[in-house]
């Protein structure tokens, strides 16, 4: 180990170590839950914790491998795993207080495949109410706060996850993202987040769809791990990736090879902010700066976007998502109208467009860079209260900008860290492919972290 601590190592370095039996499983879990110990006090980041269970799986996991036997590709991992994913056993309350005493009677896909593939799952992590909000707090467990600065927001929904891998509580974890949960969190946390193509994982035992109700979110979102390595990214979707026989939605796509990328084929486009978006010009200049570096070693670069409204696509998110909670309120409110089917099926219809157009620009470009949020992690505040950007107030809602029309369209998109801003806050730079061409993304994202961290 040559001195390094334990819970600095990538998943990947772990499940190496564990395998070789360097280091037992039951030791690289205690180096955790002594971190959880040390930190979580102050970031509120891990809200339920099964320490018994936990140092059971990792005795059986040592006993396993003292027979020879290896479960799988994370055997004795220790990881945390986001509040809204069912785990049999351990409470999963999605942040919503009606569900803050409920324990599933059975494991969800991402918990299932995850302990199947040797990972043992030590507590959940903290989440903004029904997974709905930009940062993670809510009435059950309170807020959770920014590793870099415990006076700010962590992002939400999956903040409490961010912001344990960023202290080492953790080594991996398995966000939600349906406007921004997994990339803001990476974002403003400083740690890598990938968000697949839609329907790639399956989101059965994902809340917010309540135990027992029927199923709304059916579009636009995605489950994708988060990690401190673009390798733990491959690894974690590899293991969680592809149908399951519950979510009708997941179709039967493989998961392939993730190839080695030269960056002079490479053929990327950036932009500094979107149409009408605003964004702090530190994180435009993370964004130009990966950019320029990339031109320097060969990779065709160029500033541009598609010819495509974004504030239109911006509408039609918010009519879709709007559509189903209205649909399902016992009372919806008295100024908001419940959309009718011919409503909703235009929106579905408008968005079918919008795929069409970032389809055809993808024929031409490898990937899209751009930001993840127009400021970096802001101080804890009301939902709603206006955010500052470069010294103007902005909307609260307006920072889901950059992220939801990927969540329109569908396409996958890796956040890496890039930098940190004047406050020495993290700045994470966003990168967006075609429906479908995560393995790629994913190589892409590697190679473009190699360059970051030798710039």
């Amino acid at each position: 180990m040559d001195g390094q601590d334990i819970t600095d190592l990538t998943a990947i370095r772990l499940a190496d170590l564990i395998r070789s039996r360097q280091v037992s499983a039951s030791e690289v879990l205690e180096a955790h839950l002594a971190r959880i110990v040390a930190h979580n006090p102050r970031l509120n980041a891990v809200v339920t914790l099964d320490e018994e269970g936990a140092r059971a799986r990792a005795r059986q996991a040592d006993e396993a491998l003292a027979r020879g036997e290896v479960w799988g590709p994370l055997h004795g991992v220790p990881m945390t795993l986001k509040d809204g994913h069912s785990t049999a056993g351990m409470r999963t309350t999605a942040g919503w207080p009606p569900l803050a005493h409920y324990v599933p009677q059975e494991d969800g896909t991402v918990a299932e495949r995850l302990k199947r593939a040797g990972a043992i799952i030590v507590g959940k992590t903290n989440v903004s109410p029904l997974l709905m909000d930009i940062q993670s707090c809510n009435h059950i467990f309170g807020c959770t706060n920014n590793p870099w600065d415990v006076t700010r927001t962590a992002g939400g929904s999956s903040g409490g996850a961010a912001a344990a891998l960023a202290v080492g509580m953790t080594p991996l974890e398995v966000g939600s993202d349906f406007a921004g949960s997994i990339r803001i969190p990476a974002h403003f946390c400083g740690v890598y987040g990938f968000k697949p193509t839609e329907g790639r994982v399956s989101m059965w035992g994902h809340i917010p769809d309540v135990p027992g109700a029927v199923r709304t979110h059916r579009i636009m979102w995605s489950i994708g791990p988060m990690a401190r390595s673009v390798g733990d990214l491959v690894l974690a979707f590899r293991v969680i990736a592809g149908p399951d026989g519950r979510d009708p939605g997941v179709p039967p796509v493989p998961v392939g090879e993730v190839p080695a990328v030269e960056l002079r084929s490479l053929h990327l486009a950036w932009a500094p902010t979107f149409p009408g978006v605003p964004a702090a010009a530190s994180i435009r200049r993370a964004v130009e700066r990966l950019a320029s570096e990339l031109d320097r070693l060969g990779a065709r670069v160029e500033q541009v976007l598609p010819e495509v409204d974004f504030g239109e696509m911006a509408r039609v998110r918010t009519q879709l998502s709007r559509a189903v909670r209205l649909a399902l309120e016992p009372q919806p409110p008295p100024d908001e109208p419940v959309p009718d089917l011919a409503e909703y099926l235009t929106a579905l219809h408008r968005r079918d467009g919008f795929i069409a157009v970032w389809e055809r620009f993808f024929e031409q470009w490898d990937a899209l860079l751009c930001p993840v949020a127009m400021v970096t992690a802001f101080p804890h505040c009301p939902t709603d209260t206006p955010l500052m950007v470069d010294g103007e107030e902005v909307n609260y809602w307006r920072i889901l900008g950059h992220c939801a029309p990927f969540n329109l369209t569908g396409c996958p998109a890796v956040v890496l860290p890039a930098g940190r801003d004047e406050q020495g806050l993290p700045i994470g730079v966003q990168v967006v492919s075609a429906r479908w061409h995560d393995e790629r993304l994913l190589g892409i994202a590697g190679r473009l972290a190699e360059v970051i961290g030798h710039a």
